[in-house]
Parts: C-alpha cells; structure tokens; sequence
C-alpha cells in the first residue's frame, strides 16, 4: 500500500495536470498579471504604503499585513529549505508560462504572500470590499498553478502558513 506521501504527491500531479491541460490563451496574460501582484516589491510596496497612509484609514491594517507578511515569509523559507520539494514537472510539450524564482516548491510563497496581505486589509473593510480583496489573494495562489511552477498542495499549504500568521498577530 502506498504511503500517504505518495498518494497525495499522485493527487497534487493529477490535479496540477488538469489545471495546465486546460489553458487557455486569453487567461494567460491575466494569470500572468495576478501572480506579479505577489511578487517581493509589490506587495512590500503595498504593505509599505499602507501603513504610511497612502490610503487614509488603512494604517493600521498596513501595519499588520506588513507584520504578517515577514512572519508568514520566515515560515515559508523554513519549510521550503526542509521540504526540498521540487518544481513540478509537465509533460513534454507543455510548459511553465513564467519561470520559477527559485527551485523549491513547497510551499508557496505567492500565494502565502498574497493571502498574508490580502487577510489583515479585507479585515478592516466592509463585507464586499473584503470578498474581492481575499479573491484576489486566493487568485493569486489559483495563478501558479495555472501557470505550472506550483502543485495544488503548495499552494494550500501556503495559504494555511498565512492565515497562521495573520491569527498569531494580534490586530495593531
């Protein structure tokens, strides 16, 4: 009987399959756009300005997703050296549509960034505002799979790291 390891390492693959099998050139330039929104300079800008009051009334909610942001980073380089997981691997003829930042896989640290920001912001905002806010953030850890360089399974774990983070920080 196969471990529990193998079996899910099979579902992620599976799933990861389905996903890029079903590409689409009009989604591409879209997933490609959303995924940046959680790259190193744009969500530390982000979080940055916030918290400086680009946004009046949002400071606070800066503060913590700043805060949020560097614990559920430090989580994520953690497991990341750990796991060692490796980026997936497609089939011949199908490829990632950006290239990866680094080698490892799990987690990821797009989709945590996204959710760790995403999470503090929508909390200090009304109910709709906050629906599109965390639909973001959960679009961006959609986007990497979509474009290859992420399993399902990294992306979820990711979005458990930043939720773990952002209720470990007490609201600033």
């Amino acid at each position: 009987m196969a471990s529990l390891g193998v079996r899910i390492a099979g579902v992620d693959q599976r799933i990861l399959l389905a996903v890029v099998a079903r590409r689409t050139p009009w989604l591409d330039g879209p997933m490609r756009a959303v995924t940046v929104l959680a790259n190193a300079s744009v969500v530390i800008t982000l979080t940055v300005a916030l918290a400086l009051g680009l946004l009046p009334g949002l400071e606070a909610a800066g503060r913590e997703a700043a805060v949020v942001l560097c614990v559920s980073h430090l989580l994520v380089q953690i497991v990341k050296r750990l796991a060692t997981r490796p980026r997936p691997t497609l089939p011949i003829g199908i490829d990632s549509i950006i290239q990866a930042p680094d080698r490892f896989s799990f987690p990821s640290g797009h989709a945590t960034a996204g959710l760790s920001v995403a999470l503090p912001i929508a909390a200090a905002l009304s109910p709709a505002l906050a629906a599109a806010v965390v639909g973001l953030g959960v679009t961006i850890g959609i986007s990497r799979c979509y474009l290859g360089i992420h399993y399902p399974g990294d992306v979820i774990v990711g979005w458990g790291l930043a939720a773990f983070a952002w209720i470990l920080i007490p609201p600033i």
